[in-house]
């Protein structure tokens, strides 16, 4: 499949037989990097990776992915350029162009990185931002299929505060065919247009997606369970009343009762035991956690081997 050129924004952009693809080449890619057989795809290509948020999964995985696939990847902070002493995006896509055969972006508007995307010649994948965060979903999948043999066909069941994380999860899911089932509090629930496209999706796919207030209907017979922080980057201040707010949406033993016995338990991390997720589970036997973290960078491999 020729996904060269592509920019990865949201998976909004990809088709269901794209997303399955890439999900097969990050598990591919994965075999072979654990049996030894090198894959330089990308020998003599550089990646500029721009973080105006903090990262670890992200910044480590992309990095060394690209290392593993013969390329170089190259760090910039906000400090390292010009955007945040005022230079227009549009300018440091053309000048960033010259030097790059990709870009890669953690930023807060989604915005940005569409304008960025515009104005740039070589692809742009999003690493995150405050809508969306589409290469996640690929290290999910995979994951998901590692331990199910299938995405298809399966109850996802997530908890939760209905972000960034929640949008492309909705989206990923319907477009692999999954029954994705989604429980926030009032006033925290996903954006009605992402949902809207997410019911969409699945409605083509022959799947639903269920928007409840109550968790254990969500996780109820549910395949795999999925949380993520209470408070993302930026919103700090507001811990303390989330905390509060959410507590009935903490993945503990209870509620993953409810889900089918041989249900898996994921968090995007970075995770605040005691707070969303439990010591006990995220440490139990359910827990696939650090798969998840591990795959991360076999998704990002994938993609960027798909589209440098």
């Amino acid at each position: 499949m020729n996904l060269k050129g592509r920019d990865f924004l949201t998976l909004k952009d990809f088709s269901s037989e794209e997303i399955n693809y890439l999900v097969d080449l990050g598990l591919d890619l994965k075999t072979k990097l654990k049996s030894g057989i090198p894959t330089p795809l990308l020998s003599g290509k550089s990646l500029g990776m721009i973080f105006q948020k903090s990262s670890t999964r992200t910044r480590v995985s992309f990095e060394v992915g690209m290392y593993q696939l013969g390329g170089q990847a190259l760090f910039l902070s906000s400090h390292d350029l010009q955007i945040d002493r005022g230079e227009p995006i549009e300018d440091t896509a053309r000048v960033l162009s010259r030097f790059l055969d990709g870009i890669l972006i953690r930023t807060y508007s989604h915005k940005m990185v569409e304008d960025l995307a515009k104005y740039s010649d070589v692809p742009v994948i999003n690493g995150l931002t405050d809508d969306f965060h589409p290469t996640q979903v690929i290290a999910d999948l995979i994951t998901i299929k590692e331990h199910k043999g299938t995405n298809k066909g399966l109850k996802f069941a997530y908890v939760g505060d209905g972000n960034n994380m929640v949008h492309s999860l909705m989206i990923g899911g319907a477009k692999v065919g999954m029954n994705v089932a989604i429980a926030s509090p009032e006033g925290y629930l996903p954006n009605a247009e992402v949902v809207a496209y997410a019911k969409e999706q699945a409605a083509l796919n022959g799947v639903s997606i269920t928007i409840t207030q109550d968790p254990f209907e969500a996780v109820a017979d549910a395949d795999v369970v999925y949380t993520d922080t209470w408070a993302s980057m930026g919103q700090e201040a507001e811990k303390e009343i989330r905390a509060k707010i959410f507590a009935p949406y903490q993945i503990n033993q209870k509620l993953l009762d409810a889900a089918k016995k041989d249900a898996i338990v994921m968090h995007c991390l970075p995770a605040y035991r005691g707070y969303e997720i439990t010591n006990e589970v995220i440490e139990g036997a359910q827990s696939v956690v650090f798969d998840e973290a591990e795959n991360r960078m076999h998704a990002h491999k994938a993609i960027l081997a798909a589209i440098l």
